[in-house]
């Protein structure tokens, strides 16, 4: 995971939400859809209703990545880039007596499964389970077992193999987490899977913005949602070929680092609230990087500061380093709590990121000089 260094401006302007009533029912519904990695279909559809009035034409991948396009006719491509799976579990073995052992499906962490209500996804619809775990009364002092993959099961009333198998469980059956969306004290957005849905949410707004505003682009901006970046990018690897962009903007998510347990010196200070987080690293094209913080710096916005060495681990390798190279920037949003069922963001954070591309966008021109020599 890249370090990170905090660079935020002194004074902060009075924050007012440009978010409507609909755009937060939009976040919610589409936050609690379920998009485990390689079946994304489910909320790659809410996402594609809602931004559909918003661009003049839509495609959809034999994967199931997801772009609208404004402007579809203009040589020069812009991509504004999130991705749209969950981590998640499948089932991988079912014992005599109806137990499921789990196999992971993206970065799942087996020290948070215990006691956590899942969902187990079958063609006769969702069977509701748990994952089990004995109570502190029957465990042996001084001899405290620790959740790993070898000990986390999942229960479902069931009491024999045959029963699990019945209710159209098998083997690869996909397993997620049952937790919805919680807005807290008014300033924090909770939830299973911010990472990375609240960039969709991110970028169809930026796509209703320019639209709302009536913004004639230079350029053919394609709005795009990825799937399968949880197991190594490969969604964006399939699409930065499909589409050959020019440049591309990509928002995920980083580490807030505010909270205990977490060692500064080596993951440096970032913090919800402070402002998006901009990248530093290879994949990172310095150009279009101080291009973004103009913008910032023009349009009031606080930014954060991250570094990235050899890779940023987001999409923004797969679109750096494809088709003989794209310049690339990373905007990141602060998230507290990674792949557990309360990933934590920040209100303004979230609206900032969206102000951030917005304003790149309206700059970005098709002359715009990428060689660094």
């Amino acid at each position: 995971m890249a370090k990170s260094t905090k660079a935020t401006k002194e004074t902060k302007k009075e924050f007012k939400s440009i978010l409507t009533k609909a755009d937060l029912s939009f976040m919610e519904k589409y936050l609690n859809t379920y998009s485990p990695v390689g079946f994304e279909a489910p909320g790659q559809k809410v996402w594609l209703d809602f931004i559909k009035p918003f661009v003049d034409t839509h495609e959809v991948d034999n994967y199931g990545t997801v772009y609208g396009v404004i402007n579809p006719k203009a040589p020069f491509k812009v991509v504004i880039e999130a991705h749209a799976d969950e981590i998640a579990w499948f089932v991988n073995f079912i014992t005599e007596d109806g137990l499921i052992y789990v196999k992971r499906n993206g970065g799942s962490d087996h020290m948070i499964a215990p006691s956590n209500r899942v969902h187990i996804h079958t063609k006769k619809g969702l069977i509701p389970g748990f994952f089990g775990w004995p109570a502190i009364h029957t465990r042996a002092a001084g001899k405290e077992e620790t959740p790993d993959m070898k000990n986390i099961f999942i229960e479902t009333g069931c009491t024999s193999k045959k029963e699990v198998l019945e209710k159209g469980i098998e083997i690869g059956s996909v397993i997620t987490f049952q937790s919805e969306f919680m807005n807290l004290n008014d300033r924090y957005y909770v939830g299973r899977a911010l990472d990375n849905r609240m960039g969709g949410f991110m970028i169809a707004m930026v796509a209703k913005l320019l639209h709302q505003n009536k913004k004639k682009l230079p350029f053919a901006l394609y709005i795009v949602n990825s799937v399968q970046e949880e197991i190594g990018l490969r969604g964006a690897e399939m699409i930065a070929n499909t589409i050959k962009p020019n440049v591309a903007i990509v928002t995920d998510v980083c580490h807030d680092t505010s909270t205990p347990m977490i060692n500064k010196i080596v993951e440096g200070d970032v913090k919800c609230g402070a402002g998006p987080v901009l990248t530093v690293g290879p994949a990172v094209h310095n150009k279009l990087l101080d291009m973004i913080k103009e913008v910032a710096v023009k349009n009031d916005i606080s930014y954060q500061m991250d570094t990235a060495y050899r890779a940023t681990g987001t999409d923004t390798d797969a679109f750096a380093y494809a088709n003989g190279g794209t310049p690339s920037a990373l905007i990141s949003l602060p998230l507290r709590y990674m792949h557990t069922t309360v990933e934590t963001v920040h209100k303004e954070d979230v609206e900032n990121v969206i102000h951030m591309i917005y304003h790149t966008l309206n700059k970005l021109t098709p002359t715009f000089n990428f060689k660094y020599l």
